[in-house]
């Protein structure tokens, strides 16, 4: 009886420690994520440049210290955005679009989600945009992770062109970077003219002008047989 008494024990004890451990890594996860959506709220008015520490500190109402452990350093604190700003924008431009068909139906999803996307931007900020502009002249971690979130964005919309090729929505001679190209400039003139001019009607020319891309690259009607 004793024996089995002493052999329950120490797993009783170790369950509980492995219990506690577990405890204590979900509430450190929890606290990091609500500091990295508080760094990207101040991130989105102000730009990454605006992170820091003490700021964040008041905000989520913790020490200059325990903001600072759970990074390391403001640098990491700012990849950390980015990397959240680019999960959220995958999860909510990107992967809905993976449920519409191969070819232009998903090019046109892509440019909807897109646009959605910017509708709430115009008047938060993107901090793709805005970090560009703080680090485009610069080197670093920061900058490469803000570069390398843009590209696999535009390697997935270039993909979602070649695609339409494949599938004779888009004809075949056509440069897909080129009409990648064209997409991504309409996203950034409509920031330009609705958030920084604050111009009237710039969401429907952007609509307008992604229609006109289409019509340019798009396969040609067959001809009416009388």
């Amino acid at each position: 009886m004793s024996r089995s008494t002493s052999t329950v024990k120490p797993f009783i004890s170790a369950t509980a420690t492995k219990s506690r451990g577990e405890r204590a890594l979900q509430k450190g996860q929890h606290t990091k994520q609500l500091i990295i959506d508080a760094a990207l709220g101040l991130a989105q008015q102000i730009g990454l440049e605006g992170i820091s520490i003490g700021v964040l500190a008041e905000i989520t109402h913790m020490s200059k210290s325990g903001v600072f452990a759970h990074f390391g350093s403001r640098e990491e604190l700012q990849i950390s955005v980015v990397r959240e700003y680019y999960q959220r924008f995958s999860d909510e431009v990107f992967f809905p679009a993976m449920n519409a068909p191969r070819g232009l139906p998903r090019v046109r999803m892509l440019f909807a989600n897109w646009m959605t996307q910017v509708a709430v931007e115009i008047q938060s900020g993107c901090i793709f945009i805005s970090g560009a502009v703080e680090f485009d002249d610069r080197t670093g971690p920061v900058r490469d992770a803000l570069a390398s979130s843009v590209q696999a964005w535009l390697n997935a919309l270039y993909r979602a062109v070649s695609q339409a090729q494949e599938e004779g929505h888009l004809r075949a001679d056509a440069d897909a970077r080129q009409v990648g190209f064209e997409i991504h400039a309409l996203i950034l003139a409509l920031h330009y003219e609705a958030r920084f001019l604050k111009n009237p009607g710039a969401i429907d020319r952007a609509h307008t002008g992604f229609e006109n891309i289409l019509l340019r690259y798009g396969m040609p009607a067959a001809p009416t047989i009388l």
